[in-house]
């Protein structure tokens, strides 16, 4: 397997969270992003739903200012960790 380095900006204070979070998972940063990406691609979609009150924030004008916009509407399926066996070998 080849690996390759991708960088991502975020809110600091949102790294530091989701670091904490993953941490008492037993994984990093890096092993979640991999994860998220592989149920993506394995499912052919967000691995979770992801809906917005006003669809003109989500315009490519609006995407900008609506940053942050859909806190508190991302659903995530009480099966979504169900595939975390499948990437044991991806997790340090």
């Amino acid at each position: 397997m080849d690996l390759v380095t991708v960088n991502i900006r975020m809110d600091k204070n949102i790294k530091i969270q989701a670091e904490k979070f993953f941490a008492e998972l037993g994984i990093n940063m890096s092993s979640a992003v991999n994860i998220f990406i592989r149920q993506a691609i394995k499912q052919n979609k967000i691995p979770f739903e992801i809906s917005a009150g006003n669809s003109s924030m989500l315009n490519k004008k609006n995407r900008r200012a609506a940053f942050g916009c859909l806190k508190g509407n991302i659903h995530v399926p009480d099966d979504f960790n169900e595939p975390l066996e499948d990437f044991k070998e991806y997790m340090l």
